[in-house]
């Protein structure tokens, strides 16, 4: 298998999420950002939450490894 240096790979850090002006700006790694309504980040994050709930169940049922 051949692995390619510019495959994009999983960020290890988290975000960090401000309100400014009426708005929810989540500022994450490499300069990444993204503005969004209070309604929207409340969605994205109810999302992220069971996405990340799912994936830890993943790793624990299925063996796979994050240690990346």
């Amino acid at each position: 298998m051949t692995e390619f240096s510019n495959t994009p790979q999983p960020q290890t850090k988290p975000g960090i999420a401000s309100a400014e002006d009426g708005l929810v700006v989540l500022d994450g790694p490499d300069g990444v950002a993204v503005t969004m309504t209070a309604d929207a980040a409340q969605k994205t994050g109810t999302s992220l939450i069971s996405a990340a709930e799912l994936a830890e169940k993943q790793v624990a049922d299925n063996g796979f490894k994050n240690d990346i």
